[in-house]
């Protein structure tokens, strides 16, 4: 074994005596321990909501999406739509039209998301997995049907397939307000309810209408908010967007998933930044326990460091068995950090103990997804505090041996 570590291990598990000095260094250690598990604990849970947004996002937004730079809608020719869908690798292009309306039903009401699809919309794999009533529709026959999400359907008390109590969605017309004859001024369709979605609590509100009865609604036809792509599986989205950026026209432009929702990825990344950083500050004034810990260790062996000098060793020697003594104290708090932060992360991926308490949700239970890079850092880190801990002290054991020669 290495001549400073087998030194290091025996200050640390000596049996001789249980002093203030081994008191300190188990609390040093225990110190360390807390904090990476708390380190591991944390980041695993930011890193498994960021792939639940991902989730959600796959199945509510589509791989790729494009919109008007400079106005809320624009009106894209078929000539378009159609080069679009001749690209390499785009599966189908949905019409959309997206803005708020209101919603009523019986005696309640309330403003919702109103979003008219076009017959593609039935296509999308990933948003029928969230279906918890009725089918997935848009159209009953030639009739249209709306396809709602689960806020909307018990906040206005409505049911599936109700003809006696239909859902009236209302919509201002585009036109100078008159005020004698107030029901002039709306535009409304009353529709059955064919199906009820629940993906999380901010897709609540949404209304899935055809597209050709929204454009009544908002007396406006082949006005669109956005195109929303959808690819072939195996196709690289970067590739494919590239293609299609190509071909697009002034004012418009094209998005990935990641960019649609990138203020709220970006406000996950900059929270578990801070987390990150924020645990760190605590594990560094932990490690003052271990600098007070080997500064009275020094001191405690002064005797051993002049035996060890007049035996030969040199002041390297000296420095890195106190250097090794810091090492000792980190890698068994880490160690025992891995084993709590990783262990308390299988049983909460295997069992869900922590509810998220949600009504709405995809998962039940808060996600966890371990990631080696941030283990990793995590652990390096560690070490370079301690290591700038135990420096400090242990120049200060070369120096007493220094001393001792002259």
């Amino acid at each position: 074994m290495n001549l400073p570590f087998f030194v290091a291990k025996k200050y640390f598990l000596s049996k001789k005596k249980r002093s203030f000095i081994n008191f300190i260094s188990i609390i040093s250690m225990l110190g360390i321990a807390l904090g990476l598990t708390s380190l591991i604990i944390i980041l695993s849970v930011f890193n498994g909501l960021e792939d639940l947004n991902r989730q959600i996002f796959k199945a509510f937004d589509p791989d790729l999406k494009v919109t008007s730079t400079v106005k809320k809608g624009f009106y894209p020719s078929k000539d378009l739509i159609r080069k679009i869908n001749k690209i390499n690798g785009v599966a189908y292009t949905m019409e959309v039209y997206q803005d708020k309306a209101l919603a009523r039903s019986k005696d309640a009401q309330m403003i919702v998301v109103l979003k008219g699809v076009d017959s593609t919309f039935t296509q999308n794999v990933e948003m029928k997995k969230s279906l918890i009533e009725g089918k997935m529709a848009i159209y009953n026959g030639n009739r249209p049907v709306a396809y709602i999400g689960g806020g909307v359907y018990s906040v206005l008390d409505l049911n599936v397939e109700d003809y006696l109590s239909p859902l009236g969605i209302l919509y201002p017309k585009n036109q100078k307000l008159n005020v004698l004859t107030p029901d002039d001024n709306i535009n409304q369709v009353n529709v059955e309810v064919a199906g009820v979605f629940a993906l999380e609590q901010q897709y609540d509100n949404y209304v899935y209408l055809p597209i050709a009865t929204v454009e009544q609604l908002i007396d406006a036809p082949g006005k669109r908010t956005s195109l929303e792509i959808s690819l072939k599986p195996g196709y690289d989205v970067n590739t494919v967007k590239k293609d299609i950026a190509d071909i697009l026209g002034e004012n418009l432009q094209i998005k990935d998933r990641d960019e649609q929702n990138e203020s709220l990825l970006k406000a996950i990344k900059i929270e578990k930044l801070f987390i990150f950083v924020a645990l760190f500050f605590i594990i560094g004034i932990a490690s003052f326990n271990i600098f007070y810990a080997l500064s009275m260790l020094v001191i405690d062996k002064k005797d051993d460091i002049q035996t060890l000098s007049s035996i030969g060793a040199t002041q390297s020697l000296v420095k890195s068995i106190f250097l090794a003594e810091g090492f000792v104290i980190s890698l068994i708090g880490v160690c025992l950090g891995l084993v709590l932060g990783l262990g308390i992360c299988f049983i909460q991926m295997q069992f869900g103990i922590i509810s998220l308490g949600m009504q709405y949700a995809t998962v039940d239970a808060y996600p966890v997804k371990i990631i080696p890079s941030d283990i990793i850092y995590s652990v390096l880190g560690i070490f370079l505090i301690t290591f700038l801990a135990s420096l400090l002290p242990a120049t200060k054991a070369q120096k007493f041996m220094l001393n001792q020669k002259s």
